[in-house]
């Protein structure tokens, strides 16, 4: 069970944080929100690097990044050793990316979810696990291209 999650965005989910900060409440989870605090334009980078490092760093068990598309938010958090960032657009990808890939921070797409979305990705997110088993050694084998030993 998640403890407690990292929260940043960009200034294109800046709104869509604010609402997701509700449903966190709601769910019971703990969370460190990292930025922005408006709607201002902002460097995607440097909010996506906050979280990356307070869940490499063990600050947080899981990152939740919103950005236009989550996809710039993914690149920039994968950067950081330790870091497993997917995007999801469906409940079903969000799962999936904890349960066969183990992502510790979750990339939402602001600009293409509605709230009810949003909600459904997260629930879904939050509830599933790392399966472990056959996944294991994939995940393992991601470790390894960290560290320079692939192949």
């Amino acid at each position: 069970m998640v403890k407690k999650i990292a929260l940043a965005a960009d200034h294109a989910g800046f709104e869509e944080k604010e609402k997701v900060k509700a449903l966190l409440k709601e769910l019971g989870i703990e969370f460190d929100d990292l930025g922005p605090a408006s709607s201002d334009s902002v460097d995607y980078p440097d909010f996506a690097s906050k979280v990356g490092r307070a869940v490499a760093d063990g600050k947080a068990d899981q990152g939740l990044l919103l950005c236009g598309s989550g996809t710039g938010m993914a690149i920039a958090a994968n950067k950081i050793k330790g870091v497993r960032a997917a995007v999801a657009w469906s409940p079903d990808i969000a799962r999936l990316a904890r349960e066969h890939n183990d992502a510790n921070v979750l990339a939402l797409p602001a600009r293409f979810l509605d709230d009810g979305r949003a909600a459904e990705i997260l629930r879904a997110w939050f509830n599933a696990e790392f399966e472990g088993g056959r996944h294991q050694r994939r995940v393992e084998k991601i470790v390894d291209i960290e560290n320079g030993k692939e192949g």
